[in-house]
């Protein structure tokens, strides 16, 4: 067994879990799970796939995630962050176990890349693939960025590389599910994208930086995307997704995919952007009580939410 051990957060996860776990026993069986009071089989299944389980109470994923850090109860060297609804490729597993031991001690994190299926289709085009993620790093060397919404690892220290093979996004969920659990997000992305003007929260986070990583460029054009005028921006990111960048390649999967992912998601925000400054207007106080009042998120800074599973 290589010298890592990876750490999980769950809620309701048993069509995924034991896909999750089996991808990781080829390298680990270090497997800690944090999970926020499942009411199915989760728990269950992976505590008889020899994962350590643990519940805690929801607060947020970055909160959630850095309780795992902090709580994990194997002295590895190495950490990995996976998602119940992710696995890794026989490919990725190999590398690790191959050269993740052997990195030198100037190598704080590991780079890999996520392939997203939609539909049961992999989306290859539309710019989806590859994505890449800082999914391991040494202990004590990173923590899961205080963001309300998109969180990454951030490195705190030593260089990054990147491993050639992919984990897989795949989720076994209905639509009715996507949309409803998107519709959720949106009010996160809100809270982002006004975050960009107001500075609710100065917390430490992945920096902005067009020539960086692939997770600080995608901050920088996300701090440029909340810069463009409402209901334009969900216009050209589809058309760059779908047209640009070829996502009609990926079939009628990617033209669904482009259409929620790219267009009616970000068209919801923009529209609840807009019912926020009919409202309320643009108040920094009263913006702050709107969100408290009509959804539970506390945005004043060291509140974390406290209402809501993400």
């Amino acid at each position: 067994m290589t010298d890592v051990s990876v750490i999980i957060l769950t809620h309701n996860e048993e069509k995924h879990i034991t896909r999750c776990l089996q991808s990781l026993l080829p390298f680990t069986n270090k497997i800690f799970i944090v999970d926020s009071f499942s009411t199915d089989r989760t728990v269950e299944i992976a505590r008889s796939l020899g994962a350590t389980v643990v519940q805690n109470a929801w607060v947020n994923y970055a909160t959630q995630f850095n309780y795992g850090i902090e709580h994990t109860p194997f002295e590895t060297t190495w950490l990995m962050r996976m998602d119940a609804d992710e696995y890794v490729m026989p490919e990725l597993a190999g590398e690790i176990n191959q050269r993740l031991t052997g990195l030198p001690a100037n190598v704080g994190g590991v780079y890999v890349k996520r392939r997203v299926f939609f539909l049961n289709r992999w989306m290859r085009h539309g710019g989806f693939y590859p994505i890449w993620l800082l999914r391991l790093w040494r202990r004590g060397d990173g923590f899961c960025e205080q963001v309300w919404h998109d969180e990454h690892i951030k490195l705190t220290k030593g260089e990054s590389i990147q491993f050639a093979h992919d984990i897989v996004d795949h989720n076994l969920n209905n639509l009715t599910w996507w949309t409803q659990k998107h519709n959720h997000y949106t009010i996160l992305e809100m809270i982002n994208l006004l975050n960009y003007r107001y500075q609710f929260d100065q917390a430490e986070t992945v920096e902005a930086n067009l020539f960086g990583t692939q997770d600080q460029r995608m901050r920088f054009l996300k701090e440029k995307y909340a810069s463009l005028p409402l209901f334009t921006r969900p216009i050209l990111y589809f058309i760059y997704r779908y047209f640009i960048r070829m996502g009609f390649l990926d079939g009628r999967p990617g033209f669904v995919w482009c259409s929620l992912q790219a267009l009616w998601y970000r068209f919801l925000v923009d529209a609840k952007l807009l019912e926020v400054s009919i409202r309320v207007g643009t108040d920094k106080d009263a913006i702050i009580n709107y969100f408290l009042t009509e959804y539970g998120k506390d945005l004043r800074p060291n509140r974390p939410e406290r209402v809501g599973q993400s």
